[in-house]
């Protein structure tokens, strides 16, 4: 294993890099806070500022999928649009069936330049999450409880109040409505077949409430039939380029933190004090375990209870 790969692995490393994401998280947080006294002043500067401080937080998720661990996501399109992404507004379809997904859609929103400003449907719990969670609540952020009878209007109203947002932004769909397991998807058929649907391999079924035209965008699952036989799909393959400003981003602020951690580290070690290694420890444990919750949240097997509800009533 090289240098780098060893490092990679090493747990401290993978602590520092939490350490960096919620102390700038939160950072900005407190930063986001102050600019609402703008939203009654200039409610367009007020959404530009939270665009790039959001930005700050997002890119550093992006920055390990692409440099941390080298990923690469291929996008197959159509090359005589290719040159309007970025560039205009946008309803982008997401598959759900891993934890990372929403990651990867982020990669792309980086690539082309709407990473701050991008938007997505969210359930309402996420809302009360630090760092992400309080981030997308500058940012506009759609959320839901998933239950249309209250979320008619909330919903519909929020969308309505972006349609002057002076940024271009992706918004980012899950239309499955959660993420796949082998389970909810022998729920969501049986729901198909009762409904005289069509029956789909590799997904569950959309949720037409959250958008409308999903079944017609999904073309029968046509796209993801061929890429389950031939690893491939239609249309034309490219990479787009990786920019370094997540990297840079993430740079800036480990520059910031690390500096006092290392010294306030080693002022606690010059000291000799037990009770103060004790709290520093401490402290370390319930960062663990905050970021083990926070990616918690997000696990599949932490996800919606999809069809439980209508598999239940037909047993009864």
């Amino acid at each position: 294993m090289d240098i780098v790969g060893f490092l990679k692995s090493q747990f401290i490393c993978h602590l520092l890099i939490c350490y960096i994401f919620i102390v700038s998280g939160l950072i900005i947080n407190f930063i986001q806070l102050f600019t609402l006294i703008l939203w009654p002043i200039n409610k367009q500067l007020f959404r530009r500022i939270n665009c790039r401080l959001a930005y700050c937080i997002s890119s550093q998720m992006v920055m390990l999928l692409e440099w941390w661990s080298g990923t690469d996501c291929t996008l197959y399109t159509d090359p005589e649009s290719y040159h309007k992404y970025g560039k205009e507004n946008a309803i982008v379809i997401l598959n759900h069936n891993f934890e990372i997904d929403f990651l990867c859609g982020w990669n792309f929103c980086e690539r082309f330049g709407v990473l701050g400003s991008s938007k997505v449907l969210a359930k309402k719990e996420l809302s009360y999450m630090p760092v992400i969670g309080w981030m997308w609540y500058f940012l506009e952020i759609v959320f839901c409880k998933r239950k249309w009878e209250e979320d008619r209007k909330t919903v519909m109203q929020k969308l309505l109040n972006l349609r002057d947002y002076p940024e271009n932004f992706w918004f980012l769909i899950h239309c499955e409505g959660t993420r796949f397991t082998e389970q909810k998807h022998q729920i969501s058929m049986q729901v198909a077949e009762a409904k005289g649907l069509p029956k789909l391999k590799y997904h569950l079924l959309p949720r037409t409430k959250g958008f409308a035209v999903t079944v017609q965008c999904l073309r029968n699952d046509a796209f993801q039939e061929e890429y389950y036989q031939r690893g491939t799909y239609p249309a034309v393959p490219i990479i787009p380029p990786r920019r370094p400003w997540t990297l840079l981003n993430w740079l800036f602020w480990a520059l910031l933190l690390l500096y006092p951690l290392f010294k306030l580290l080693i002022n606690m070690i010059s000291s000799g004090s037990s009770l103060t290694l004790a709290s520093f420890a401490f402290v370390i444990v319930m960062a663990s375990v905050g970021v083990r919750w926070m990616i918690g949240v997000t696990e599949i097997n932490k996800g919606s209870t999809y069809g439980n509800n209508d598999n239940k009533q037909k047993q009864k």
